[in-house]
């Protein structure tokens, strides 16, 4: 099986084999794109966004075949459901894949983020599993299964867009994107509701970038960062770190994507504030999530 999840920073794949429940991976991959680029100012898909997804399906599509993969499910978030040239964007992905993306809702992709984060933890139920995209972030809460879930609009890329024009961040950017992610962080927890959750799980590029800082890692090791457990103090200084860098000194962190350096201050500033108004002093990172709950769906 292969999944696809093509979001508004990045466009991930993952091969896998599904037997008895469970998934054994064959390959993950994973390119910055930035799709969503001045999706929040524009409304449009940019033409050179369009391109560079493009080129990276155009390779994850030679992969799909020289490994005789079966079926292929590409579910497509945040920037794709929000721009007014989204029919552009589901033309080129049918001519490059043969399959049409799946544009689904936010409440859906909170579901197949949920699956693919739960399967295989030990820990205490119930969760709230937070998935912190590009665009948007999603709150779910359930036990085995998705009681509540909510998508609000902030996202790493959507609020440095948004609110951050200088580098590093000038005091008062960072004030006017904290009110604007706890406004929403507010809304998504009473929804839930967050707070009565157990267990903080947290998901993606951002969380998994912020605990492997907090680990003080040589280089990305998705085996140390998977499961592991990262307290607020910690996520508060290395959200506090980041800030106060300019994008070049991010740039020479050992564990960053050269592609997420300039939107992880407000990626970390997002994960930072779900903690503090959740009431959690502690969260799970994992390293599954939407990705495999896409390939779970396949089965």
């Amino acid at each position: 099986m292969a999944g696809i999840d093509c979001g508004t920073n990045s466009i991930r794949l993952l091969i896998a084999d599904v037997a008895d429940g469970g998934l054994t991976d064959v390959a993950r991959r994973m390119e910055i794109v930035r799709l969503g680029e001045g999706v929040d100012r524009t409304g449009r898909l940019s033409a050179e966004a369009l391109s560079r997804t493009r080129k990276a399906l155009l390779g994850y599509a030679a992969e799909i075949a020289e490994l005789g993969v079966n079926r292929v499910r590409m579910c497509a978030t945040s920037a794709s459901r929000d721009a007014e040239n989204a029919q552009e964007f589901r033309d080129m992905v049918r001519g490059v894949l043969g399959v049409d993306p799946e544009v689904i809702s936010g409440t859906e992709e909170a579901a197949l983020s949920f699956t693919g984060a739960v399967a295989g933890l030990q820990a205490e139920r119930p969760c709230l599993v937070v998935d912190i995209g590009g665009g948007s972030t999603e709150f779910v809460t359930g036990s085995d299964r998705v009681d509540h879930a909510i998508s609000m609009d902030i996202g790493c890329v959507r609020m440095t867009e948004r609110h951050i024009h200088s580098d590093p961040p000038s005091a008062a950017e960072i004030h006017n994107a904290e009110r604007d992610i706890a406004a929403a962080v507010d809304i998504a927890l009473t929804a839930v509701p967050g707070r009565a959750a157990t267990t903080l799980v947290g998901l993606a590029g951002t969380v998994t970038t912020v605990t492997a800082l907090a680990q003080n890692l040589p280089s990305y090791d998705a085996t140390r960062i998977h499961h592991a457990e990262v307290s607020l103090a910690d996520v508060s200084r290395v959200t506090a770190d980041l800030l106060a860098m300019p994008v070049a000194e991010r740039l020479a962190l050992p564990v960053m994507h050269p592609g997420r350096a300039d939107v992880i201050g407000a990626g970390a500033l997002i994960l930072r504030t779900i903690m503090e108004r959740s009431g959690h002093d502690s969260l799970i990172a994992s390293e599954h999530d939407i990705l495999d709950g896409i390939a779970f769906s396949l089965a």
